[in-house]
C-alpha cells in the first residue's frame, strides 16, 4: 500500500512538496507543505466560499493502485469522482492506493467486497460514490456542489452506452448509435444549459460525468479507433474545458491505466 497526504491545489496557495523514504523502499508518503501567497486587492469571488469548507485532519481515502505504475493513482472513474469532490471543496485528504492484484486484509477488513471508493467519515469507513459525495455536501456544504434534482440526471446514460459500444463487435447492432444519440442529446443541452449541467459553475453532476467521459476518450480511441465528432461542438468543449482544470489533471489516472483496466471487458 502506498499513501499521498494531499491538500489541494489553489490559485492563492503555492506548494512544496518533501518526499519521505520509509523504511520499506516501495513505500513513500507524500508530504505537502503549503504556503500563503498573500493576495492583493479584492479576493475572486469563486475562491473567496473555499474558506468556509474545513476538514480539521485529512480525511482517508482508499483507492486503487496504477496497474502499470507503482504508487500512481489507479483506473477507477468513480474514485476519481470522489477526489474530484474533495479537491473542488478544497479539502485535504490521505490516499491510501491499494494493490488490486493483491489486497491487503486490513483493506478486506474495511470493505470485505473489495471495492473502492471508500472514505473514512466521523470515524466510519463508507463506500459507494453516490453516498460519499452526498455526505461531503452535507458535511462540508461550501463550496456548493449540489446540482438541482431536475438536472441530475444529464449525461447519465453516456456511460452505459460508451461500455455497450466498446463491448460491441458487430458493427450493425446499433450501439454507436445509442452512443451517439446520447452525446447528440447532450450537446444540445450545453448548447442551451451549459457551459456546465448546472450553467456556469460546475456542480456535483459534471464531476460525476467528467471521468466517464475522459474513459470514454482513452477507451474507444485506443480500442475503436474512434472519437468524439467534431460537429459536437459543446461536448467538445466542455470536455477540454473539465479535463484542463487542475482538480481533474491531479486526480485522472494514466493513459495506459484506463486502456489495461478495460481491456477485459474488450477482449474477454
Amino acid at each position: 500500500m502506498s499513501t499521498a497526504r494531499i491538500s489541494p491545489s489553489a490559485t492563492a496557495i503555492s506548494a512544496s512538496i518533501k518526499h519521505l523514504s520509509l523504511s520499506s523502499p516501495t513505500r513513500r508518503t507524500f508530504l505537502i507543505t503549503l504556503i500563503p501567497t498573500p493576495l492583493i486587492g479584492r479576493r475572486p469571488r469563486d475562491h473567496a466560499a473555499k474558506i468556509y469548507s474545513k476538514a480539521s485532519e485529512p480525511l482517508e481515502v482508499c483507492a486503487k493502485e496504477s496497474l502499470t505504475t507503482p504508487n500512481k493513482l489507479g483506473d477507477c472513474p468513480f474514485t476519481q469522482r470522489v477526489l474530484l469532490t474533495l479537491e473542488e471543496k478544497n479539502l485535504p485528504y490521505d490516499l491510501k492506493l491499494i494493490d488490486f492484484r493483491n489486497k491487503p486484509e486490513w483493506f478486506l477488513n474495511i470493505s470485505p467486497e473489495g471495492k473502492v471508493p471508500l472514505i473514512k467519515l466521523d470515524e466510519k469507513w463508507t463506500p459507494d460514490s453516490d453516498v460519499i459525495t452526498q455526505a461531503l455536501e452535507e458535511k462540508f456544504p461550501q463550496p456548493s456542489l449540489a446540482t438541482p434534482p431536475e438536472k441530475a440526471a444529464v449525461g447519465s446514460k453516456i456511460f452505459s452506452t460508451f461500455i455497450g459500444f466498446l463491448k460491441s463487435k458487430d458493427s450493425s447492432d446499433g450501439t454507436e448509435q445509442a452512443l451517439l444519440d446520447q452525446l447528440t442529446d447532450f450537446n444540445s443541452y450545453l448548447e442551451k444549459n451549459g457551459p456546465f449541467i448546472n450553467g456556469e459553475g460546475i456542480s456535483a453532476a459534471d464531476l460525476s460525468l467528467a471521468p466517464k467521459l475522459y474513459h470514454l476518450e482513452i477507451a474507444l480511441g485506443h480500442y475503436k479507433k474512434w472519437s468524439v465528432p467534431d460537429s459536437l461542438t459543446y461536448v467538445k468543449s466542455y470536455m477540454k474545458t473539465i479535463f484542463s482544470r487542475d482538480s481533474f489533471i491531479k486526480t485522472r489516472a494514466l493513459v495506459q491505466d484506463v486502456i489495461e483496466g478495460w481491456r477485459p471487458k474488450v477482449e474477454g
